[in-house]
């Protein structure tokens, strides 16, 4: 059926439709790639490397050679492998999605392979490194976000999930981060991805919402530019900061039975590690306070301290917005409760309160 080059903006199209076949190697594949995107790899980490050095020290045709040295013996095997994956995600589709780290051997030599067997086969130009830049410069543009503000323990992510159930944009930064955006955020939950995984997430999140929803603003969380072992990118951050602000306002004793419901159950010496860590700007009276509460299980005495000082941090953060300060919708509710306070929201944004 033929290969043909794209570049990344179709290639990233396609991405959403079709089987997108990573041939770099294992460690390069784990590191970061195109979400969605499966492993094939061409080379393994040391083939690959052995490859690299005959390349560099010989020629570029020493280097194929060696390649096929490689590749020869496990061509059927990579083939059966691939017609899988495709199969996986469509049964009836002969169209796939091949890149590499720059569009060159290793993506050639497999759409080669998929082409011979009767695939339509598109590979990317510029390989994954086109995808990195295209993943930079979105990142960086101002795009157009309403932020769902809130004290600590107000639900906001879980109102994030009901607002995108109501139609609404939605992107899910903590969700994407692997983190809940706190000194407790990792307690249960695997490992976070890299920084340039978390980046690639990140900027498809916000294409897919866009096409979605051309005409409606993107909610994000209102999130420290921190968010656990990753951070928002500068750019976006900055704009973050000046977007408006739909302030979930919810009474201080919901907001701590709800962080005793959602916190309560983890491990207590994670807690109190958690505690440990943040020690040095909640104070050590207060440390002391809180750690003493929850060696007696008194999880509303630990985190009534704990909710006090985000409560504290947050309001520091709000009013430390750059001029022009964005405007602040504030939003009056009860209790927690996800889909409640997202009709609340929709209601009072579009003045049916």
């Amino acid at each position: 059926m033929g290969i043909e080059r794209i570049p990344v903006e179709q290639f990233v199209q396609l991405s959403q439709i079709h089987t997108v076949i990573d041939v770099r190697s294992d460690a390069e594949y784990a590191h970061a790639h195109i979400p969605g995107s499966s492993s094939l790899p061409l080379f393994n980490d040391e083939e690959r490397a052995v490859v690299g050095t005959v390349y560099k020290q010989q020629s570029r045709e020493e280097a194929i050679k060696k390649g096929l040295d490689f590749f020869g013996p496990k061509m059927k095997e990579m083939l059966l492998r691939a017609e899988a994956l495709i199969k996986e995600k469509s049964p009836n589709s002969k169209t796939v999605l091949v890149h590499c780290w720059r569009g060159g051997m290793r993506s050639a030599a497999v759409a080669w392979l998929l082409d011979l067997y009767g695939f339509k086969v598109y590979t990317l130009i510029g390989g994954y490194k086109a995808f990195r830049n295209w993943v930079l410069l979105e990142l960086c543009k101002k795009h157009p976000f309403t932020i769902l503000g809130g004290n600590t323990g107000s639900g906001k992510t879980i109102v994030l999930q009901a607002l995108a159930n109501l139609g609404e944009a939605v992107v899910d930064l903590e969700g994407l981060a692997g983190h809940k955006g706190s000194a407790f955020g990792n307690i249960g939950l695997p490992k976070q991805p890299s920084q340039e995984m978390f980046e690639n997430k990140l900027s498809l999140a916000i294409k897919i919402e866009r096409e979605k929803y051309p005409d409606k603003n993107i909610w994000l969380e209102d999130e420290s530019q921190r968010i656990g072992a990753v951070n928002i990118p500068q750019a976006m951050w900055a704009h973050m900061r000046k977007s408006n602000i739909v302030f979930l306002d919810i009474p201080f004793p919901a907001r701590l039975d709800y962080l005793v419901d959602t916190y309560g159950a983890l491990d207590c010496i994670a807690l109190r590690e958690a505690i440990v860590r943040i020690q040095k700007r909640l104070g050590g009276l207060e440390t002391k306070t809180a750690i003493a509460a929850l060696e007696e299980k008194d999880f509303h005495g630990c985190f009534d301290v704990l909710l006090k000082y985000y409560d504290k941090q947050y309001r520091k953060g709000l009013e430390n917005r750059e001029d022009p300060k964005p405007d602040i919708m504030m939003v009056l509710a009860e209790k927690v409760n996800n889909e409640e306070n997202a009709g609340l929201i929709v209601n009072q944004k579009d003045g049916k309160h």
